[in-house]
């Protein structure tokens, strides 16, 4: 098969937020393969759409230009027409984070010297007025996020933490202009990097305004944001539109054996918890035996095994409340707990897999990343969507599917609900 002329080749900073645009492009009727990592040069897709996803989103600066550098490099080897680079709709990146870096290296690798920052995708509450970015009508930093473990948003102004971060001055297009049209937006994009404007933050609220960007940026070379922006790109792409079952079908998950799977701390993660353990069998994972015992992750998997009677899947859970997470953190070190839960998570994925488990519904980024690396698997088919931005998947290389869930994306419901559109 032919590896070269993709409408759209998205680098995206983790495999949720991979899965999350990939999607979106789906629902819109493009075909469209997700690659974990770089792939290497013999590799052979075909689609209309490719999203690599990296593990980027909190490395060294250095790594993550590094790594979204090779992405660029193989996407531009088959003649991809167009490049977006994708991070979280919370913008999960402080004034020492990589968005900026990554930006910056993007767009200086393409001849460019503007792009859009946008991350948006108001059917999760995502929304940014005045170059503000809220959560569910509330300033990011007084969202759930000022007290995430890794990235605490302390900023709700994305101007202002692009500019800590990056090399360039930002700009904003307004609500106004957005309600205006797409040839409103265009004339204010103009304006923008007339007045050397290296990065322009486009205000978002509602469906309508996703429509109008993504006419207006359809043919520009690089565009950054979340997975709003590429919805609104997608339906502006009217001659590719096919039949979104169509191109959801080869990700479309059969019947199997399930487990549930959440390292995510996220307000809504631990609601979807709550409501889960409450009908279904769980069990917390404990970091301290995560640390100091190797054989931890064997009796973790002999206990999802010996659920079998259960008519829902057994949910393994390390998620829980942010007091309880900063007495984890204190005791511990962040990031020794963090790594010690992820590499036990791993385990449990792959001794599940090797007595037959098939289906993986995993709730957080770093989580899903590990799952995903863990059991070998090097692509996906992106299937339909059981939530805005929560596509079921398949991998293309052996019969497996999963379900990779941000912390705050979904219904209380989402465990439920994967299981219900399987088989």
């Amino acid at each position: 098969m032919a590896a070269q002329g993709f409408r759209l080749g998205v680098i995206a900073d983790d495999f949720t937020g991979a899965t999350d645009i990939a999607g979106f492009l789906v629902a819109n009727g493009l075909r469209t393969i997700q690659l974990n990592d770089v792939p290497d040069a013999a590799l052979q897709v075909e689609a209309d759409a490719v999203v690599i996803s990296l593990k980027t989103r909190s490395c060294d600066p250095a790594e993550a230009v590094r790594q979204s550098l090779a992405a660029l490099d193989w996407l531009r080897a088959r003649q991809c027409q167009q490049f977006f680079f994708k991070y979280c709709s919370t913008f999960d990146s402080t004034p020492r984070g990589n968005i900026g870096p990554v930006t910056d290296a993007l767009l200086a690798a393409l001849g460019q010297d503007f792009t859009v920052i946008c991350p948006v995708l108001p059917v999760n509450g995502r929304t940014i007025y005045c170059g503000h970015l809220f959560v569910n009508g509330v300033p990011l930093d007084e969202s759930g996020m000022r007290h995430h473990p890794v990235t605490p948003m302390t900023d709700s102004s994305i101007m202002r933490l692009m500019e800590a971060q990056a090399q360039g001055k930002a700009g904003n297009v307004p609500a106004q202009v957005l309600d205006q049209g797409v040839e409103a937006v265009r004339a204010a994009l103009a304006a923008l990097k007339a007045q050397g404007v290296r990065y322009a933050v486009l205000d978002a609220l509602n469906d309508r305004h996703l429509e109008v960007m993504g006419q207006a940026v359809a043919d520009m070379p690089l565009v950054t944001g979340g997975s709003g922006l590429a919805d609104g790109m997608a339906r502006a792409w009217t001659s590719l539109h096919g039949e979104a079952g169509a191109a959801a079908a080869a990700g479309r998950p059969p019947k199997g054996r399930a487990v549930v799977i959440s390292g995510s701390c996220s307000q809504m993660t631990n609601a979807q918890v709550a409501a889960y353990r409450a009908a279904a069998p769980s069990l917390l994972v404990e970091v301290e035996r995560c640390i100091a015992e190797p054989g931890y992750a064997q009796e973790l998997a002999a206990w999802v095994e010996a659920q079998e009677e259960s008519a829902l899947a057994p949910l393994v859970f390390a998620t829980t409340d942010p007091a309880q997470l900063k007495k984890i953190q204190e005791r511990f070190g962040a990031a020794e707990a963090s790594t010690a839960v992820e590499h036990v998570f791993g385990e449990v994925a792959k001794l599940l897999r090797q007595r037959g488990f098939d289906q993986f519904i995993v709730a957080g980024g770093e989580t899903s990343g590990v799952v995903t690396q863990s059991l070998g698997i090097r692509g996906f088919h992106i299937g339909p969507q059981i939530a805005p931005g929560v596509p079921w998947v398949r991998a293309v290389e052996m019969p497996v599917s999963l379900a990779l869930k941000s912390g705050n994306f979904g219904a209380e419901r989402f465990f439920f609900e994967a299981q219900e559109m399987a088989g």
